[in-house]
């Protein structure tokens, strides 16, 4: 390094955070109180336990699944506990429903062990791992039930949100059965027959939740799959969340299309962002997805489309009515727009190596992270739950964003889903879960995708400043090369 060179130390941005635990605790005489730990205080923000009621087959895991889903994609870390699961695991083998008469003290033993153990594991996750939400899934039928987990809640500063679901319709019933793990290996008749049996075991000690018996308790009760509601006590920004998500879904038989508009412009010359049209390629695709969609032959289709050009253009081509959403707006990159990679790398070297580190949450500069976008993808999501049938042309960053709620994909898998232009993913909704068939409608296209790099956080280093504008920290700049794999592609 010359003598004649300023020499500057460069910092790069942290992207971690460390809060630290801090815990009220009561005192006298300056210590603290002896008996807290028999009953902690419940604060604001405190953890939340979700627990279900309702006899079997109400659908009651398809509603924890579900939920458990969407709050880990808005950033509520939650994780279920299905006691039928815990009960799986201790008997391997499930022979009928004598294992569920009231008067089995065998079976009612193992129950008991299976909820004290999910409740064990509920502290675990909410009081240690810093879970924020517990889904309690089992059928809690009985007000002493609902005591005894209300107690434990209690003891260990959680709120309780309970969830009933009530249903008369066999066919919902029956389908319920069908999709049982305890009926694997049974054909549908003898599943079935056993199954009704079983609830029988359950309805003669069923004590649903009553508006003025359990007035004080938080709750909602959904009654016919979603045909009526009551809403009884929401205590927080959490409930109010887990009510407005609960009233939006249905069970419809339905099929949701996801695709990104044609190529564009800026796709072939390897720029990210930008509002371009679509390349001559683009436009052939926008032909071939209106005669794909035509096929299909799909009932009361809506098709929606972002308000950018190129979205715009590929839904054109269909020559059906078409809804714009702002939302599905590709991620805002920032200062970053319509530039290559190349060009980040060499002149935001250390927002280049960052972005690598945590790309879920990385916000370019005056632009917006994945984080921000699944924020701003939250409308679009209840809407979907709300539809049927619906297409949405979008862009890759969003897809993304919406194919990770579908699939269940975690934060640090969303940001490297593979959504390739020029292909259709047709997603069906099933019982606990959703399939994906994916089409290639047989058009090239530049190919958009960037593998997850290995990276390293940036050391600390002297540069100097002859290394030329922009004078900004350039620590990175030959770590971050050894990073990232060629970057031809353009993608956000």
């Amino acid at each position: 390094m010359s003598s004649t060179e300023d020499v500057i130390m460069a910092i790069p941005r942290e992207l971690t955070q460390n809060p630290l635990r801090k815990i009220w605790m009561p005192c006298k005489n300056g210590l603290p109180e002896k008996h807290i730990s028999q009953k902690r205080i419940c604060m604001t923000n405190c953890p939340t336990l979700i627990v279900t009621v309702g006899l079997p087959a109400r659908g009651k895991t398809y509603i924890s699944k579900k939920l458990t889903r969407y709050l880990n994609w808005i950033g509520v870390p939650t994780k279920e506990f299905n006691v039928g699961q815990y009960r799986r695991e201790c008997v391997k083998i499930y022979k009928s429903f004598e294992f569920f008469r009231p008067d089995n003290e065998e079976g009612l033993k193992i129950r008991k062990q299976c909820a004290l153990a999910a409740c064990n594991d509920v502290r675990q996750y909410l009081s240690v791992e810093g879970g924020q939400v517990a889904v309690f899934d089992a059928t809690n039928t009985t007000r002493e039930r609902r005591a005894t987990i209300m107690r434990f809640a209690e003891q260990n500063g959680y709120k309780v949100f309970f969830v009933e679901s009530v249903c008369e319709d066999p066919s919902v019933i029956a389908e319920n059965i069908v999709v049982s793990p305890d009926y694997t290996d049974r054909n549908t008749e003898e599943a079935i027959q056993d199954f009704m049996k079983r609830i029988k075991c359950y309805e003669n000690s069923y004590q649903p939740l009553d508006e003025n018996l359990d007035r004080e308790l938080s709750y909602i009760k959904i009654m016919d799959v979603g045909q009526r509601y009551l809403v009884n006590r929401v205590l927080d920004h959490i409930q109010s969340r887990i009510v407005y998500y609960l009233m939006n879904i249905h069970i419809t038989p339905r099929s949701i299309y996801l695709c990104r508009h044609g190529e564009s412009d800026l796709n072939v010359r390897g720029r990210i962002g930008g509002d371009s049209g679509l390349s001559p390629r683009g436009k052939e695709f926008a032909q071939y997805l209106g005669r794909f969609i035509q096929d299909q032959n799909i009932k009361d289709l809506k098709v929606w489309t972002s308000q950018m050009k190129r979205s715009i253009q590929t839904a054109e081509a269909l020559g059906v009515p078409y809804e714009q959403w702002k939302a599905l707006n590709e991620i805002d990159a920032g200062v970053c727009e319509e530039m290559m990679y190349e060009e980040i790398q060499e002149h935001y070297p250390l927002e280049f190596a960052l972005r690598d580190q945590d790309k879920y949450r990385y916000r370019y500069p005056k632009g917006e992270s994945y984080e921000d976008l699944v924020q701003r993808l939250e409308p679009v999501i209840m809407e979907l739950e709300r539809q049927e049938n619906v297409l949405v042309i979008c862009h890759q960053a969003v897809m993304r964003c919406l194919l990770a709620y579908f699939l269940d994909k975690s934060a640090e898998e969303l940001p490297y889903l593979k959504c390739p232009l020029h292909t259709v993913l047709k997603l069906t909704p099933v019982a606990y879960g959703c399939k994906v068939e994916s089409i290639y409608l047989n058009v090239e296209a530049v190919n958009t995708h960037r593998d997850k790099p290995e990276v390293t956080k940036p050391r600390l280093h002297y540069v100097s400043q002859a290394l030329g504008p922009p004078l900004m920290p350039a620590a990175v700049a030959d770590q971050s090369a050894a990073c990232v794999s060629s970057a031809q592609s353009s993608e956000n």
